[in-house]
């Protein structure tokens, strides 16, 4: 690796070798299936893949929450994508995301399975699908998807910006943890300036704009991410941690948590998930305390 302090951009970029970060072993400039997997297939309608990660997250606590509403058609099989092991590029996930990223949804509910990614564009299609949890009317619905894409375009700054350069690169770069910190620090402000109004991001009830951002900034006001609480003073935004507290006291919030989740406690782990009862056998009622 080239020393930071010297290093020029070449005039043509070229892959030559891994960088030495955490993700060096997947990452790659290309895209495609890098291998010939199927995905399996379980017996719910919804066929999940994915990892317990904060986008991962997003859409089993929406499952979760839907499932807790009584719609039962959102019951679903969970399948685990280790994406440490490169899963992603297998041509199974390839063809349901092309994209390569978690998580990734086929909805088999229909005549023709329908795929569905990006966790955002997930949110919105259960919200629809079931409607629940996406406001019919204006202002509310605008102000909901408003938060929703707010998310989609703010946590790459968190998780690949600060996130990466702080917790991941092989070296600690001063002015890109410092860059991303400053705009870390910011978007808390904006949520803390906004749940200083409001108690949910949508206004006055809890929707998919909610299931979206606490993954990403609820786990980094309760010090989950990244072990960066103390470093960007989480504590100092009040409202966001109401926010994430009341949010986080919710059952469903706490099962959906759990599911494809790799880390922690085993007993808050759920590695993959085809029926309510594979809860039984966990401490689903558990608040975690570690790095999601």
């Amino acid at each position: 690796m080239t020393d930071t302090s010297n290093y020029k951009p070449p005039k043509v970029w070229t892959w030559d070798a891994p960088n030495g970060g955490a993700f060096a072993n997947t990452n790659r400039p290309i895209a495609g299936p890098a291998h010939e997997k199927e995905l399996p297939v379980g017996k719910h309608p919804l066929q999940l893949y994915s990892l317990g990660t904060p986008n991962g997250q997003k859409v089993t606590i929406m499952l979760e929450e839907l499932l807790a509403l009584g719609h039962s058609g959102a019951e679903y099989d969970a399948w685990l994508i280790n994406i440490g092991e490169g899963e992603q590029f297998g041509s199974g996930f390839v063809a349901v995301n092309p994209n390569s990223k978690i998580p990734a949804l086929m909805d088999r509910s229909g005549p023709e399975p329908i795929r569905v990614f990006e966790s955002g564009s997930i949110l919105v299609y259960l919200a629809e699908k079931f409607g629940a949890f996406l406001p019919n009317e204006q202002p509310a619905r605008a102000e909901c998807l408003s938060w929703l894409f707010w998310q989609m375009g703010s946590a790459p700054y968190l998780g690949g910006g600060f996130g990466h350069f702080y917790a991941y690169a092989p070296t600690n770069i001063e002015y890109a943890i410092d860059r991303f910190a400053m705009e870390v620090k910011r978007q808390l402000d904006v949520l803390d300036r906004r749940l200083a109004e409001s108690d949910y991001l949508g206004g006055d009830a809890y929707t998919i704009a909610d299931v979206a951002v606490f993954p990403w900034y609820g786990g980094l006001a309760k010090g989950w991410q990244y072990d960066a609480g103390e470093f960007l003073s989480v504590q100092d935004y009040k409202n966001v941690q109401r926010w994430a507290d009341t949010i986080l006291a919710r059952p469903a919030v706490k099962r959906g948590r759990m599911v494809n989740r790799m880390r922690g406690e085993p007993s808050e782990q759920l590695h993959e998930r085809h029926d309510a009862s594979d809860f039984e056998t966990k401490t689903a009622d558990k608040v975690p305390g570690e790095n999601a």
